[in-house]
């Protein structure tokens, strides 16, 4: 993947450039949360410090509380936004490219450009119910398109089976890209160099386990 297409999958460009033109509160407001992304790609949501922040986004930490009240209110309207985000980009690549392959395609980008933000939302949703229940959105409409797509073939199993095998499948690849991207398992990671070969796989497996 090239520079320009990373680019293009990182959260917090997304901000800075929806930002531009608008007022400057809303610039503000972007800078903030930019630098709260760029913070947690190299550190747990919970070690996340308001003057870090701040010294991040370029603010004094009066700045920051005309915005947020505390450091929850940000990373529960950080999350949510991402969540939103992830939501429209795997909703366009699932039509350009088919509803599996191409969303399955975008989620791997989307997960490799926002590893903290990922972190966050896979293994401390509990610390924010309302990114929580947005991922849980997330999941319920990834999983009803690929449920309803596979219903539409030939003799496919009853609909609640293909939603077990899909919530089972869409945990599958949460582990595979959590081990590569956030634990870094290096035996992992050894055989996960060619973004093109990773896809084949995991498109493999949700073909044959969406398959009657």
């Amino acid at each position: 993947m090239n520079a320009h297409e990373t680019l293009s999958h990182r959260f917090a460009d997304h901000l800075i450039r929806q930002a531009q033109g608008q007022p400057k509160g809303r610039r503000t407001e972007a800078q903030i949360a930019a630098a709260a992304c760029g913070l947690l790609d190299r550190m747990e949501p919970q070690e996340l410090q308001i003057l870090e922040i701040c010294g991040a986004a370029g603010i004094s930490t009066g700045t920051f509380y005309i915005y947020f009240r505390d450091r929850a209110a940000l990373l529960d309207h950080l999350l949510d936004g991402f969540v939103t985000f992830l939501q429209e980009r795997m909703r366009a690549a699932s039509n350009a490219g088919g509803a599996a392959a191409g969303a399955t395609a975008a989620y791997f980008d989307l997960f490799r450009a926002n590893a903290g933000l990922m972190r966050c939302l896979i293994h401390g949703g509990a610390g924010f119910p309302a990114a929580r229940e947005a991922f849980q959105r997330l999941n319920r409409d990834w999983i009803e398109r690929i449920v309803a797509a596979a219903a539409r073939r030939p003799g496919a199993p009853p609909t609640d089976e293909l939603t077990r095998r899909a919530y089972a499948l869409g945990g599958m690849v949460d582990m595979y890209l959590s081990a590569l991207f956030l634990t870094q398992d290096q035996g992992l990671a050894a055989v996960s160099g060619d973004r093109h070969a990773v896809l084949e796989t995991l498109n493999l497996i949700w073909e044959r386990g969406m398959q009657g």
